[in-house]
């Protein structure tokens, strides 16, 4: 796999839901900028649920000379909102997006709207911005926890980025061999553009396997085993977490991946300790 000129590193938010919360994001976003990242993503609420969250938490990361990119979603959604949307984001000096289908509102049924499919989504706003925005798509080593096969997820990720993406960031795994072998076929397919890794650093086993399982990432066998094994013990947890966490970064960086990408659940210190250990 060829490794990039130069490597993107990226974190993660979601948009905090009351004055506690916001207080605390401030001080994660103070904490991580001191790791000049090339830019902070921020997600979008099912069906455009945290709209102005998503809108407020970009407006705060520009405000501090550092780069935002939220997420649009297609469910629920029409041309109208996302035009208006770009709008907004672009007079914010917004110049990269994140392109996702989205999931349903929890117990909802579709809710229609004019995109079914991110491939839609992408190709909307690319023409619609021309080239003043970057877009990045998802992507899923281990692939999508509803497609029919493996081969029908490549092709679905190709689409995208024909459609128009500049680079994809995938779920967060533990399994290296995954991604490299995604990338591989990705690549045979003629895919050229930047896959980024997500990472999701491990200090909580209970809320891991909880989002593992909705999301379809794969936990190996020998690590969910020894998070078993530490039970309530919290601090054991966090200390083997951060070494299979950073050990595997490690490795993608090694073998050249273009990048990093954290999900930070809006906390500095996991990332903050991956970090410090890669020597980024």
């Amino acid at each position: 796999m060829p490794s990039a000129n130069k490597r993107t590193l990226s974190f993660e938010f979601f948009p905090p839901r009351d004055d506690a919360a916001r207080a605390k994001l401030g001080e994660t976003l103070a904490q991580l900028k001191q790791l000049k990242p090339d830019f902070f993503s921020v997600t979008f609420g099912a069906g455009g649920s945290t709209r102005e969250g998503t809108y407020d938490t970009i407006k705060t990361i520009l405000g501090q000379g550092l780069r935002g990119a939220p997420h649009l979603t297609c469910i629920g959604t029409s041309r109208a909102f996302i035009r208006e949307l770009l709008d907004a984001y672009l007079a914010l000096g917004v110049d990269r997006v994140v392109a996702l289908r989205g999931d349903l509102p929890s117990g909802l049924p579709n809710t229609g709207g004019d995109f079914r499919y991110a491939t839609e989504l992408v190709a909307y706003i690319r023409e619609q911005t021309g080239d003043r925005l970057a877009i990045e798509v998802a992507a899923y080593p281990e692939f999508h926890p509803e497609a029919k096969s493996a081969l029908e997820d490549i092709e679905h990720f190709v689409e995208k980025i024909r459609a128009g993406a500049d680079s994809a960031i995938t779920q967060y795994f533990y399994s290296a061999e995954a991604y490299f072998r995604f990338v591989d076929e990705c690549q045979a397919h003629g895919v050229t553009v930047p896959i980024v890794p997500g990472v999701m650093p491990i200090t909580n086993f209970k809320q891991l396997a909880r989002f593992s399982d909705r999301c379809g990432a794969e936990i190996p066998r020998w690590v969910r085993r020894r998070l078993e094994s530490y039970g309530d013990d919290l601090e054991s947890i966090r200390a083997f977490g951060l070494d299979v966490t950073t050990e595997l970064c490690d490795r993608l960086l090694s073998a050249g991946a273009p990048g990093l990408h954290f999900y930070t659940l809006n906390r500095a210190g996991p990332t903050c300790t991956v970090w410090e250990r890669l020597g980024l």
